[in-house]
């Protein structure tokens, strides 16, 4: 069950980081062409939910939104935020936590 678990996740997260990708290469295919363009606030939001990875590689490949602020802030607080949340996940299922609140206690 476990892996089962592990591997919708996984497929949720490839998921959501092709969509951010997807939706950074519409907009900057977009800018070029001056057609309809994707909110800021959407970008983000893929960005947030899980897409920051994918936000990234795009934003870089594309070279899109790489100047613009706070855009640009908000953007690598958001990946901040996802490497210290996958930290504290690796950290709290290792194991880890458990053996260190049990040679404490």
């Amino acid at each position: 069950m476990q892996s089962e678990s592990l591997s919708i996740f996984l497929l949720a997260y490839l998921l959501v980081n092709v969509l951010a990708f997807g939706a950074y290469c519409w907009d900057k295919i977009a800018a070029i062409e001056g057609r309809w363009r994707v909110r800021e606030s959407t970008l983000l939001t893929f960005a947030f939910v899980g897409g920051s990875l994918g936000a990234i590689v795009a934003q870089q490949l594309f070279n899109h939104k790489t100047r613009k602020e706070p855009f640009r802030t908000y953007l690598a607080a958001i990946v901040v935020l996802h490497i210290v949340l996958g930290l504290a996940a690796l950290f709290l299922f290792s194991g880890t936590a458990a053996f260190l609140l049990k040679t404490i206690s």
